[in-house]
């Protein structure tokens, strides 16, 4: 109410406002797509030279949005659809390239397969039939709205199965040519049972304290240079934000308090309560009865000794203050049994016949006169008339259900009548004649009227907090962001890793607006802007862009690349202290002791005590028995190993059964060819700029 009352005062401000809002964006839209940007705005992206439009791209957008549901995103439709279409954009520029067609004959086979449990197109003996096909598509000739979009929805069914069975046919040539040997056959059966018995010494990294190797931010950037592929990140932005919120003051919440209390009296003695709250409370008068257990907690116990008239409050609720008046009180039933006869307005499935809504009420009507006469009819009449699906197999009756389950006016006449009562009432969904059978549980009830205002923040305060962090904003553009937000007594909240696509802040929430901001070309590490986020002013900076892809920082790099050069460094010292020929004198003067194991294996080379060693394994399986290896860099140390045993497996007749293991890998080829098209292609993703 407060707000709406603030609205109709400053409506002509909002108008000029709005007038001078929608203007700058006609104007900035205009220069947009002036000159050359209007290629850029009609396409989504640029695949290999193939642009995806805008409109065709969004409008598949917004169908699989809508096909989600209701709490769905834009941006989990958008990775969806953009998966989808890069994939048969890449697909399809390969088939194209190779010049893979496919017959009509082929086209007709697929269909019959895909169509085969359609109606549509099924003969009188429910088989797929080509003659139904053909006069399926004659009648889309029809010069009507509804044939010409369902031979346009046709025409797009078609080609995405021509373009499935082409891209099926490239993907089968491209398996054809995996053809795994039976050499390869025997090469993994050896891999696999092909075993070895070793006695090694393992001096572990950790026998060197971490804090004894240092790693220099140089060493870091080096490697990250010298290993490109495995830290490159895509275009991101870190930023960091305060936030002030529009909430009410302590003189907020006293004045609604103050006003609330002011409005007892009169609404004790207001003859219309229904009116009252209708025209004073922030929510509508509810008409209904209240149990015990559906009132706030705080105020049950007090408010159900009350009597008729009464006004309990003010008390407070989350964030509003409320006067309830018990308006009346009775006896009622916690649960019922009754049954019904649901005539509807419109056409009536059940009897086939459509009617009017006088019809459905003379109707009606003569049923109860029926049934009031004879109650054993009433099952009968059930059968022959009532539309409701849900009660029809039970003889239209529903089984001692809570208060607040049935429709309205459904509810209070079974609650409010008595057992045996019989009567009609109207809903939404037609006619219902309705008998009462059965009532449990009765009870204390009570109609409560509530007048309820929401503590808001007013005028004054929404100025206040306006005005800070519009002082802050200007503050932070001229000097130190955070020194200006300690001055106000803020801890700003860092967001790093932002992705161009990326649709949630966290703190803040969905926010595209921030992140289309941050990734604006003129916008420089630095910057400083504020945002409205619902009731809140959130001011952002930016503090690090990358607006191509890049490699990783140095700090986000650490962590992956401080143990690997760690462990070089180790390994080095290690070695550098290491003395002896064989075994016994590496571990003596390690202070280690020498170990063995059995039965190792190069597909599964892992050392018991050790660890996952694949490239001590691997060397130990060059040695011949007796053989001794040099010192050997493992993932969790330096090693030295001695062969004691080689137990080859014995030679199979075939080894068809391993070549296969080759072949059933060749079956996720689907993924990879589109992940390797993917990597090699040339793609302008302009996505960022529609949503």
């Amino acid at each position: 109410m407060a707000i709406l009352n603030s609205i109709r005062k400053k409506g002509i401000f909002l108008v000029i406002i709005i007038a001078l809002a929608l203007f700058a964006f006609i104007v900035s839209d205009s220069l947009t797509k002036g000159g050359g940007g209007q290629g850029i705005l009609d396409t989504v992206a640029t695949i290999n030279g193939t642009d995806l439009s805008r409109q065709d791209f969004m409008g598949q957008v917004e169908a699989y949005q809508r096909s989600l549901g209701p709490n769905s995103t834009t941006a989990q439709a958008m990775s969806v659809i953009w998966q989808r279409e890069l994939r048969n954009t890449l697909m399809q520029q390969q088939v194209d390239e190779l010049g893979i067609t496919i017959s009509e004959d082929q086209l007709k086979e697929t269909l019959s397969n895909a169509l085969a449990n359609d109606p549509t197109f099924q003969d009188e003996n429910g088989y797929y039939s080509e003659a139904k096909l053909i006069a399926y598509e004659r009648s889309l000739d029809a010069n009507t709205p509804q044939a010409r979009s369902a031979k346009q929805d046709w025409i797009d069914y078609l080609e995405r199965t021509r373009q499935s069975i082409v891209q099926n046919n490239y993907l089968a040539m491209v398996r054809g040519g995996f053809v795994s040997t039976l050499a390869e056959g025997e090469q993994q059966y050896r891999f696999e049972n092909d075993k070895i018995n070793i006695e090694y010494v393992h001096i572990p990294y950790s026998k060197i304290a971490d804090e004894d190797v240092v790693i220099s931010e140089a060493e870091i950037t080096a490697y990250i240079k010298a290993n490109p592929s495995r830290f490159e990140v895509d275009p991101m932005v870190d930023i960091q934000y305060v936030s002030y919120l529009e909430e009410a003051s302590i003189d907020d919440i006293e004045a609604k308090r103050t006003d609330i209390e002011n409005m007892k009296e009169e609404f004790k003695t207001s003859e219309d309560y229904e009116s009252y709250v209708n025209d004073k409370s922030d929510n509508s008068f509810v008409d209904r009865w209240f149990y015990k257990n559906n009132l706030p907690a705080s105020i049950k116990d007090s408010i159900f000794t009350f009597s008729e008239g009464d006004v309990y409050g003010p008390y407070k609720v989350d964030n509003t203050f409320n006067l309830s008046r018990v308006v009346r009180v009775r006896q009622m039933p916690d649960s019922v049994k009754a049954r019904h006869i649901l005539i509807p307005i419109g056409f009536n499935k059940t009897d086939s016949i459509t009617r009017t809504k006088d019809q459905a009420k003379i109707t009606a009507d003569s049923i109860l006169k029926v049934v009031r006469s004879d109650r054993s009819k009433f099952e009968d009449l059930v059968t022959k008339f009532t539309s409701d699906e849900g009660s029809k197999e039970d003889g239209g009756r529903y089984d001692w259900y809570p208060y607040g389950q049935m429709v309205v006016a459904f509810r209070d006449y079974t609650f409010e009548q008595k057992t045996g009562d019989m009567g009609i009432v109207e809903t939404q969904f037609g006619y219902h004649i309705i008998e009462v059978e059965g009532q449990k549980n009765l009870q204390k009830v009570i109609k409560v009227a509530t007048v309820t205002l929401e503590i808001e923040p007013s005028e004054k305060t929404r100025n206040d907090v306006f005005s800070r962090g519009a002082k802050f904003e200007e503050a932070a553009r001229d000097g130190d962001y955070n020194e200006v937000a300690d001055q106000n007594g803020l801890t700003p909240k860092p967001v790093n890793k932002i992705g161009k696509l990326d649709a949630t802040l966290p703190g803040i929430g969905n926010n595209r607006t921030i992140i289309n901001w941050a990734f604006q070309e003129d916008v420089k590490v630095g910057d400083v802007k504020r945002f409205n986020v619902g009731d809140t002013y959130v001011i952002a900076q930016l503090t690090r862009k990358n607006s191509e892809k890049a490699l990783m920082s140095v700090a986000e790099a650490s962590a992956i690349v401080i143990p690997i050069l760690r462990n070089k460094k180790k390994a080095l010292k290690i070695r550098e202290s290491v003395s002896g020929n064989i075994l016994e004198e590496v571990a003596s003067s390690q202070n280690v002791v020498v170990k063995s194991a059995l039965a190792l294996t190069r597909s599964n080379p892992t050392i018991a005590g050790a660890g996952t060693e694949p490239e001590v394994v691997g060397a130990a399986f060059g040695k011949t028995v007796g053989e001794l290896t040099d010192l050997i860099d493992g993932e969790n140390g330096v090693y030295m190993v001695q062969v004691l045993a080689v137990n080859k497996a014995p030679v199979l007749d075939n080894y068809e059964a391993y070549v296969s293991q080759f072949t059933g890998a060749a079956g996720a080829i689907n993924s990879s060819v589109y992940e390797a098209l993917k990597k090699v292609a040339d793609i302008e993703d302009n996505r960022a700029a529609f949503y």
